[in-house]
């Protein structure tokens, strides 16, 4: 592997480390190259190279932002044994704990980005005379994602709808009940299912959303600090409702108040808010179920009850 990589970095010396990490769908270790220190994910599963092409993509667009941190990708490079590996900058990180306010406030910069980029376009094109210039960000009206991406490493379809609540019923929790279906066969899962999307509507009344750009799965393992301030990593991002990414960063811990009252006094809780919530949430539990097993489906079947109530 090593070899490969010296080669397809273009660099005469790669030295391992002692900067090692990883979790439960990847192993990660950093290298000392000519060029600088660099951060390896490697999975050896025949998904890697959709897995890390779609985190590559991720991290870009957040980068594009410039609103909160997030390594810098460098490559995706398959290997000759199989798998992938996806190559980007190293970052000394270390837990989370003095930077939580401005991670809450760079949070809420990176959902209303596309918003703001939508707005200026907006102003410029009922301006006598002049035109919509060249914006280096996308600019994004439906949801969705330029490729498909992993949540854990599973594949999630991001293809662009103009409709987010079909978006995030068909492209997120259908397809996750159908895993579900296929795994285990669930009747209660079904059933309850079957009642529930019927009912998701009610819960986005006299809401307006606009398409935001997300991290995709920010529990408390994907944020960290370094010297500079917060970094976020291992996204599975796309342009959705900006209340999403608060689903499971309330799952696991992780985030404190601070962080809480700086995100929501730049993006206001909405009517509403609380069961959209669990909706939210309950895409994680699926998530889970799938890739865990049934030690998730006490959890994913209770909000399926709670929000028919």
């Amino acid at each position: 592997m090593e070899a490969k990589l010296k080669k397809e970095l273009g660099c005469a010396m790669l030295k391992a480390t002692g900067h090692s990490g990883g979790g439960c769908i990847s192993e990660g270790q950093s290298y000392d190259t000519d060029t600088g220190r660099v951060f390896v994910k490697i999975n050896h599963k025949s998904e890697a190279k959709l897995m890390f092409d779609g985190e590559r993509a991720s991290l870009e667009a957040i980068l594009k932002t410039e609103t909160v941190k997030v390594p810098k990708p460098v490559k995706v490079v398959e290997l000759d044994t199989g798998g992938c590996v996806l190559v980007m900058e190293h970052l000394d990180m270390s837990g989370l704990t003095k930077y939580s306010k401005q991670l809450g406030e760079q949070l809420a910069d990176l959902h209303v980005h596309n918003k703001r980029q939508l707005e200026k376009i907006h102003k410029e094109q009922q301006t006598v005379g002049k035109g919509a210039g060249q914006m280096e960000v996308a600019v994004v009206e439906k949801f969705g994602f330029s490729v498909p991406t992993c949540c854990g490493y599973l594949s999630q379809k991001n293809e662009w709808q103009d409709d987010w609540v079909m978006f995030y019923c068909q492209q997120r929790l259908q397809h996750q009940l159908n895993m579900v279906e296929k795994s285990s066969g669930d009747r209660e899962a079904r059933e309850l299912w079957a009642k529930l999307q019927l009912k998701i509507p009610q819960f986005f009344k006299d809401i307006v959303i606009v398409p935001a750009l997300l991290h995709g799965d920010l529990w408390g393992g994907n944020v960290a600090q370094c010297a500079m301030g917060p970094v976020i990593y291992d996204p599975a991002s796309f342009y959705g409702h900006s209340e999403y990414e608060l689903g499971i960063a309330g799952m696991f811990g992780g985030f404190n108040s601070s962080f809480y009252s700086a995100y929501h006094e730049k993006i206001p809780r909405a009517p509403g808010f609380e069961n959209r919530n669990q909706l939210y949430q309950l895409f994680h539990y699926l998530n889970h179920w799938n890739h865990f097993g049934g030690d998730y489906r006490g959890s994913s079947i209770s909000i399926m009850k709670k929000l028919l109530k």
